[in-house]
């Protein structure tokens, strides 16, 4: 902490608080002595003091950094970490849900730090795949909108050896964003493609086996696009992640690829003799 000494003089005795944590928050109290020296008291007459008290709040902020939105069978999740002072949770669904039925639970903890930890969840309405789903947290102070969101897609089916068009379409208009596609087969999901708007530079590690459409990427349109998928290597969950600012959204997939039906076999018989 430390005073402008030069103001001082002139009325100015504000207090700097350097480097703040949480644990600084609380009521702090400013007294001026402010003496009156008139004509009067220059001939022995009693001085004149006035006390002011001044008192404010200190409130550090610890602005959202992410919102993380996760899924199961029957329950959404929404949290985020490491915030102050306490957020709002909103929900939403698209198709739009009436209110009563986005009744959640939101858990509030607090760390050493005094920073908190918002969860949220909300139970699935009808179908998995019925409805994507939009959670927001917004800042104390309005200033800030996080906003996570989220889809399981209907699994789909196609035979080994055709194009199949896994579709990842963002909820509303993004500017500036990143795209990545991640595959998971029984382990942890691995990275099969990534995009950067800003760069507009593709990294494929699935060359030849998977790629976007440039011209749907700009209006935010990131669907993969399989060639002849085989029954082994591309049978699995699909997941593509949109991040722009302050969003992400989500959307999950899983294929089925089977064995073509015997007349395929037959007509790929032929055409080798």
């Amino acid at each position: 902490t430390c005073l402008f000494n030069s103001n001082i003089p002139h009325g100015n005795a504000s207090l700097l608080l350097r480097r703040v944590k949480v644990q600084d928050k609380g009521r702090y109290k400013c007294y001026t002595n402010e003496l009156f020296l008139t004509a009067c008291s220059l001939q022995n007459t009693p001085e004149y003091m006035s006390v002011n008290a001044v008192f404010f709040s200190a409130f550090p902020l610890a602005l959202i950094q992410s919102v993380v939105m996760e899924m199961t069978d029957e329950m959404v999740t929404c949290s985020s970490h490491n915030i102050y002072p306490v957020p709002q949770v909103t929900w939403a669904t698209d198709p739009p849900s009436a209110q009563e039925a986005l009744e959640n639970s939101t858990i509030k903890t607090t760390d050493h730090k005094g920073l908190l930890t918002v969860e949220s969840t909300l139970r699935i309405l009808g179908n998995l795949s019925s409805y994507t789903y939009f959670c927001s947290v917004i800042a104390a102070d309005k200033t800030q909108v996080w906003t996570a969101s989220r889809k399981n897609q209907e699994g789909m089916t196609q035979e080994e050896g055709h194009a199949l068009s896994i579709p990842c379409i963002a909820p509303h208009s993004l500017q500036n964003f990143s795209l990545i596609w991640t595959f998971t087969l029984s382990s942890e999901p691995t990275v099969i493609l990534r995009y950067e708007t800003k760069t507009r530079h593709t990294f494929n590690l699935w060359e030849g086996l998977a790629e976007l459409d440039q011209d749907l990427l700009l209006l935010g349109n990131g669907s993969l696009l399989l060639h002849k998928p085989d029954i082994e290597e591309q049978s699995g969950t699909y997941t593509c992640t949109l991040s722009g600012l302050q969003s992400r959204h989500i959307v999950q997939t899983k294929v089925n690829i089977t064995v073509a039906s015997i007349s395929e076999h037959n007509l790929w018989f032929k055409a080798l003799k």
